[in-house]
Order: C-alpha cells, then structure tokens, then sequence
C-alpha cells in the first residue's frame, strides 16, 4: 500500500484528493503550505508526492528543487492550473516526474500515481544493469567499464541508464529525449548526439570495442562489447 503526500493549500481539492487516493488504496497524508509540506517531503517515507505548483510560504517548484538538492528522489506529481508547454517544461526541469493540469479527472490522477509508484517499486528492485563489460551501479550512481569507474554528468548518467535499460533495441532520439529531459522534441537539435559523443569518449578509451552503435537517420543500440 503506497503512501502518498499530498501538497495542496485548496482544502476541498486536498480532501477530494485524499478521498480518490484513499478508494484506490493508498495511505494518504497532507499538507497546506510550502513549509509544512517540505518538511514532511524531506522527513517522510513517501512512495510519491503530489505536489500544488502554487503554495503559500513556498511555491510548489521552489520546494521542488529544495527536495532534489537534498537527494530526494520520491517521484513527484505536478498539479497545476498553468497548463502551457512551457510551464510544463519548467515542471518537470525542476525535477517533476510528472504534470497534470487543472481541472482533471481523479481517475487520471489516480492512474498517474499509481504509475509513479510502480516505477519506484521498480526502480527499487533493481540496483544495478549490466551489458557486457558494462556496469551501472544505480544505487552510488555510477559506470564502471572492465571494472573501471567512468565519471559522468547527471544528463549522461541518465542517457546510459536508460540505452542499458534498452540494451539491443534501436531506440530513437525522440525516445532519448522525451525519457531525460521529459518534454517535446525538437527534431533540429543536435543535443542527444553531443551526449552521445561525449559519452563514447569516456567509454571507449584505449582502442576498446564500441558499446554504443548509431543507426543512420534513425537512432542509436547499445550491446556488449565484441
């Protein structure tokens, strides 16, 4: 049984809310400031968070970004009345896992929580992905190759992980992009494969095998080494 933190200074929203997510089986808490809901984010042990964008004391992204700088990693459910691409994409570069605009139906918000809460449970399951040589430590975020460590950057890190998650199937750059920085793609920009070369740099020194392959025109597959 999940526990869910709700962060929502409308009373009736936030008892609607708990209503729903009670009915669906999750234990519920709440909170109906900025303040008081950081303080349980960083003291409790959530499953997920759904978390008001506008919040009296602190704003839902302020205290968005506190949790992330304090290495809390509890997938969190934006909900907000500001539902233009752009306040979206500031949602989730602040480290949302999620964004559901108002109004919305509570069998949505459900399914999106219950969504966010597999992916934990998941996530949890597994401390590590191996392809090869090739060894993410998911836990101490990092890459070892042949057992060497390879510093990356978080934007790396995250590419890694999921081409290892995918390990032998073609994935594309739409599919990179919408999975690391969670908003539309732009089909002119050359961000993913700047990454990808960077990463490969690291990767593969000293004259060793590739892992990562690109397909022309269509994206990349990482396998093991040859």
């Amino acid at each position: 049984m999940p526990n869910v933190l709700v962060i929502e200074d409308d009373a009736r929203v936030a008892a609607e809310i708990k209503s729903a997510l009670l009915d669906h089986g999750f234990r519920v808490d709440g909170a109906f400031n900025g303040t008081s809901g950081l303080s349980k984010a960083l003291g409790g042990n959530f499953d997920v968070i759904v978390l008001d964008r506008m919040l009296p004391e602190i704003d839902g992204l302020s205290l968005l970004t506190k949790l992330r700088g304090a290495k809390i990693s509890t997938p969190v459910l934006i909900l907000s009345a500001l539902s233009a691409v752009n306040e979206r994409v500031d949602g989730l570069r602040a480290g949302g896992d999620d964004y559901l605009a108002k109004p919305f139906e509570f069998i949505e918000l459900t399914a999106r929580v219950d969504a966010l809460a597999r992916r934990k449970i998941a996530a949890e399951a597994v401390n590590e992905l191996r392809v090869g040589d090739l060894c993410l430590d998911l836990i101490n975020r990092v890459l070892y190759r042949a057992d060497k460590p390879i510093e990356l950057l978080p934007k790396e890190f995250a590419i890694i992980e999921f081409l290892m998650s995918n390990a032998g199937t073609l994935v594309s750059r739409k599919m990179i992009f919408e999975s690391v920085w969670g908003y539309s793609f732009n089909h002119e920009s050359s961000v993913i494969d700047v990454h990808i070369g960077k990463i490969r740099k690291k990767l593969d020194p000293d004259g060793l095998n590739p892992c990562i392959h690109t397909v022309r025109n269509t994206g990349f597959i990482l396998r093991a080494a040859a």
